[in-house]
């Protein structure tokens, strides 16, 4: 831990009452709960450090010792590891020591009020398979999971007719306190008691189905409604529906991870969707109209005269929603002018006199034969 000074990580006076700096530390522990912030080391030695400020202040004792000689007075708490929370102390440690300061709800990380420790099931993760329809509609997926459950024998409990022993290394209260001597005095500590992991008691005759555990492995139909625009790689989360926990615990999280079927014609963008149309030159000289897919059905788009190659026409609104409610992408309609190759000899001879018409150059100015002048020559 950091040498910062106590009152400055809680942000409160050196006048603070004992009732200011418990608030101030439950604001914190709240703000960055490793619960609030999975996975982030930042907020997790923020949470550490707001907890052993309020372990000093908390008690007279040491807030006296710490106000007369700073660090130096609690023991080296900050610094080189000298003190409870810089030393090794982990996270159920703090849980055990100051679970009420979350209420017993809210955030409590699977540990309830008074120390005594709520496990949690473990996630599940599982990967779900798309395709564009389903996409743009979004869709209930009804998925047969593998998992633990909840044994119904004994109700989670893990124990045979619901009889449980009080822990006799804790007698009931979840915690082991622990007494150091050090050159300042006694020094308590508490620590999940490892005898009950926390909860207290301990099951007198095992449950015969789950043997002693409060789960067992059974397959679940889970019920998904997954919303319109999602993409490859998104993850959701369906909280409570993964992995139950050993004797009456909490449930993990289910996380679904999105696949995406490619579709056979459309390519997709973000929102936008792309598709390749090829017409022929004729058409695309004289214009026609043709049928496109859409995500859900065919439509008709109209190639006006003289097209080139290259162009895009956009259809407004024809592609998919966005995950977030940002609206609708477009379909873009790339087109194009599809090169024969393999011609007759007459197709041959008529591409030959279109070659020398000027309507057929890319430059206009050229001085030949008009088109119908010589295909009148050719056929005569």
């Amino acid at each position: 831990m950091s040498k910062k000074d106590f009152y400055e990580i809680l942000g409160v006076s050196k006048s603070a009452s004992d009732d200011e700096i418990k608030k101030a530390y439950r604001k914190l522990a709240i703000k960055y709960h490793p619960d609030k912030n999975p996975d982030d080391k930042a907020a997790e030695e923020k949470f550490k450090e707001a907890a052993e400020a309020y372990e000093i202040l908390s008690n007279a004792e040491k807030r006296q010792r710490y106000n007369q000689y700073g660090h130096a007075g609690v023991g080296g708490a900050s610094g080189n590891g000298g003190g409870h929370y810089g030393g090794g102390m982990n996270m159920d440690d703090i849980f055990s020591q100051f679970g009420d300061i979350f209420g017993g709800g809210g955030f409590g990380g699977g540990r309830s009020s008074g120390g005594r420790r709520v496990t949690k099931g473990s996630n599940l993760r599982i990967k779900v398979k798309l395709n564009l329809e389903e996409i743009a509609k979004g869709v209930e997926k009804k998925l047969k999971v593998n998992k633990f459950v909840s044994c119904t024998t004994c109700k989670g409990s893990g124990a045979k007719n619901g009889q449980f022993d009080t822990c006799k290394l804790c007698n009931g209260s979840g915690v082991q306190v622990r007494t150091q001597q050090t050159f300042l005095g006694a020094m308590q500590t508490q620590t999940t008691c490892s005898g009950c992991s926390g909860e207290g008691k301990t099951v007198k005759d095992k449950c015969n189905t789950c043997h002693g555990d409060g789960i067992v492995r059974a397959e679940e139909v889970i019920s998904i409604n997954i919303p319109a625009g999602v993409a490859e790689g998104m993850q959701l989360s369906v909280n409570g529906k993964g992995n139950a926990a050993p004797r009456g615990g909490i449930n993990g999280d289910l996380l679904v991870l999105i696949e995406e079927e490619e579709h056979l014609e459309l390519k997709r963008d973000g929102s936008n969707l792309f598709y390749d149309s090829y017409v022929n030159f004729a058409d695309a000289a004289l214009g026609t109209s043709i049928e496109i897919p859409t995500v859900d059905a065919k439509v008709k788009i109209k190639i006006e005269p003289g097209t080139q190659s290259g162009k895009v026409l956009r259809l407004k609104g024809k592609g998919l929603p966005d995950v977030n409610s940002y609206g609708t992408g477009d379909l873009l309609v790339n087109i194009n002018v599809w090169t024969p190759q393999n011609l007759t000899s007459d197709e041959k001879k008529a591409l030959e006199l279109l070659r020398t018409s000027k309507n057929f150059a890319p430059n206009p100015n050229r001085k030949e034969k008009g088109f119908f002048d010589r295909m009148k020559e050719y056929f005569e």
